[in-house]
């Protein structure tokens, strides 16, 4: 950027500054809250600059040609996807912060297809995916494409269901998006305007004892760790639903002070934007309890694989989604089920969680491990 253009922009950036509203609550830090040490988090991988177009693309081949060698019944694909980031951030204030770290990440994603015999008109697909800060922690392209295959495999034959209240057992690609939501009601920017169903809740139980969820940017390596956040404070770990009470309501300085307390160091922010809360690693802690042992325990219900729309209210709680998944029978997954619409108050969501796996697994910044809701409506479509 030349200087001229530089000092245009600084002069408009003043300018605009003088019709702003006034607001007591804005404005930066003390210097004395900025961080001062920044922990060494092994956030960047050196080989991630060194991969060429041409070895990406090779992984893609590799993920497919396993994908269709496992069953004939494949025979084309949606794609197959390599993506690398390699990034640094620089955040610095005029309260004296100066921080800085790099971070890289790596993912490979395939999605194989193949023609439903029992519906010709219909076509399945699936997919598996593989990510991580290094190179070393990514799955091979065969053991993502045979996967892939897998799931996809799995689709076939889907049938519809009745209208039903029943068990929901959640997958954990799925279970994410409930994980999510859990902060989208309970942090500060949602508290201070009144726009969660849990204003007042803070210290109460809010869903089942089974039920912790961590905030934890200190992970060596994990997807969204940082050693300070976008107000220039130190990062830390932060228990926001321990065993199933509202712990901690996640805050960045100007939603804090919006609630008479300090900040949870959970800022975010991007470029020109103003810093809001946000979370790191996110990750509902896992139960003690094998996935296979869950699914044994259900005697009937719906195992859900993927959710469709964005049917959340957090404001009042309501909550419906598209899904999709298998039928469980007598503790087994007996056939794939599709349109259905899974629906009940964020609330009794939260709160009927009866069982939960010890298969969690990290690869992205929000985890969660396979979970069971004892209770759901399932809107399907068969008579």
């Amino acid at each position: 950027m030349r200087l001229d253009s530089l000092r245009d922009f600084i002069a408009s950036t003043v300018e605009l500054a003088q019709y702003a509203e006034p607001d007591d609550v804005g404005g930066l830090p003390e210097a004395a809250e900025m961080a001062k040490e920044f922990p060494e988090l092994d956030l960047y991988d050196a080989a991630m600059p060194e991969i060429s177009a041409a070895w990406a693309l090779e992984q893609c081949r590799r993920a497919e040609r396993a994908a269709m060698a496992h069953d004939a019944r494949l025979h084309n694909s949606d794609g197959a996807t390599w993506s690398s980031t390699i990034g640094a951030t620089v955040f610095a204030n005029s309260r004296g912060f100066v921080g800085g770290y790099r971070g890289s990440y790596g993912s490979l994603v395939v999605e194989p297809i193949c023609d439903d015999d029992k519906d010709p008109t219909k076509k399945r697909n699936g997919h598996w995916w593989t990510a991580g800060r290094f190179l070393a922690q990514l799955e091979s392209p065969e053991a993502v494409g045979v996967e892939a295959a897998r799931r996809t495999l799995a689709q076939l034959g889907t049938r519809k269901i009745a209208t039903q209240d029943c068990p929901i057992v959640f997958d954990p690609e799925v279970g994410r998006a409930i994980v999510g939501s859990v902060f989208s009601v309970t942090n500060g920017a949602a508290m201070w305007r009144k726009s969660t169903y849990l204003v007042g809740k803070e210290h109460q139980q809010i869903a089942s004892p089974l039920l912790t969820i961590v905030d934890d940017p200190h992970l060596p390596r994990g997807p969204g760790s940082k050693p300070f956040d976008g107000d220039g404070l130190a990062t830390r770990r932060n228990v926001v639903v321990d065993r199933g009470v509202l712990a901690t309501v996640l805050c960045d300085v100007y939603s804090a002070r919006k609630l008479g307390r300090a900040s949870t160091g959970s800022a975010g922010r991007g470029i020109g934007g103003n810093p809001g809360p946000t979370t790191s690693n996110l990750i509902m802690a896992a139960g003690n309890m094998t996935r296979q042992a869950l699914l044994r325990d259900t005697r009937r219900g719906l195992y859900v694989t993927s959710l469709m729309g964005f049917g959340f209210n957090p404001t009042t709680g309501d909550f419906s989604r598209g899904a999709q998944g298998f039928w469980i029978e007598d503790g087994e997954m007996v056939h794939p089920v599709s349109e259905v619409t899974i629906s009940a108050n964020f609330a009794e969501i939260l709160g009927r969680i009866d069982a939960v796996a010890d298969d969690l697994v990290i690869r992205s910044s929000t985890a969660c491990p396979t979970f069971r809701v004892s209770s759901m409506t399932v809107a399907g479509g068969a008579t």
